[in-house]
């Protein structure tokens, strides 16, 4: 008998392991990510507020996207990816087919879905035997932002730059006295900060002014003067091409920040031209490919 479930639980894992290489195959071909949301990536993004201990209660195996600590080791469906998982998986398969009862796995919930942080193996074995619930030990977080099947890190990411800019809209109801469709960002924390670049040139424009200026005022005067002399030096220097996916605003981040750094390096006499110049300097003095790598890692830390 032991020998027969031995024999068993090598060939489930050779399946799985088979249906994992052909899941990242396909998935090549149609340039889709088969691997797990990260638990962290995640909450870096929708940033729960709190959280709230539900105990140990059944959960659809299907509603699982993630992990915590071991979203390299499995496909998006659960399937092994290495086959130095091998031993502990095939150890439970076997207690599957013996049908022991094993401890509750333990999850994080976000909005209807969940992300392993124990039980990995357990939860790949029950994607693999079509199990459809697993008892697990459930702490739930709050979250305004909704997750889908199926999402990665960059749908979600674009889901959070969406939201974003919807509180923005909500709170300062910029879209009525800014052009959003030349302000606008491709990564999440990007439209905060522009209300804080508002706020900061509201500020100094203040001190100057016997009368308060609104925050539409500080807004509408911050782009005439700051933002779009920017973006005209943007398309001038036709910058954005260098930059698949991103958006004026995003380079105009980029500039606003490179010009402080000018200024703290040379004495506060750099300026915004003198930014934009070193940017377009930048394109030309190294190749793309070295340029777009060190502006990848820069706009993926935002």
């Amino acid at each position: 008998m032991a020998v027969r479930n031995n024999i068993q639980t090598r060939e489930d894992f050779s399946k799985a392991r088979t249906k994992a290489k052909m899941q990242a195959l396909l998935s090549a071909l149609q340039w889709k990510n088969t691997s797990l949301l990260s638990f962290y990536e995640v909450t870096k993004l929708v940033k729960p507020k709190s959280e709230t201990y539900r105990g140990v209660i059944p959960i659809e195996v299907s509603k699982i996207l993630g992990s915590e600590g071991r979203y390299h080791d499995f496909t998006l469906a659960f399937y092994p990816k290495k086959d130095m998982l091998r031993s502990r998986w095939q150890s439970i398969d076997d207690a599957h087919i013996k049908q022991v009862t094993l401890p509750p796995i333990s999850v994080y919930k976000l909005s209807d879905y969940y992300f392993v942080r124990d039980g990995n193996h357990r939860v790949s074995v029950a994607k693999m035997q079509g199990v459809e619930f697993i008892d697990a030990e459930v702490v739930e977080l709050d979250s305004e932002i909704y997750l889908e099947p199926g999402m990665t890190t960059a749908s979600l990411k674009k889901m959070v730059v969406e939201y974003e800019k919807k509180r923005v809209i909500a709170e300062y109801h910029v879209d009525e006295f800014l052009d959003l469709k030349t302000v606008k960002f491709s990564s999440p924390g990007m439209y905060p900060e522009l209300i804080n670049h508002i706020m900061v040139h509201k500020y100094y424009m203040n001190e100057k002014n016997e009368k308060p200026l609104t925050f539409r005022d500080a807004a509408e005067n911050w782009y005439q003067t700051i933002y779009y002399p920017i973006y005209k030096q943007i398309q001038e220097d036709a910058l954005l091409k260098h930059f698949p996916g991103k958006t004026y605003g995003d380079l105009y981040l980029w500039i606003v920040r490179r010009w402080d750094d000018l200024k703290a390096t040379e004495g506060g006499k750099g300026s915004i031209q003198d930014a934009a110049r070193d940017m377009k300097l930048s394109v030309g003095r190294t190749s793309l490919k070295r340029f777009l790598r060190r502006f990848k890692t820069f706009f993926t830390e935002q």
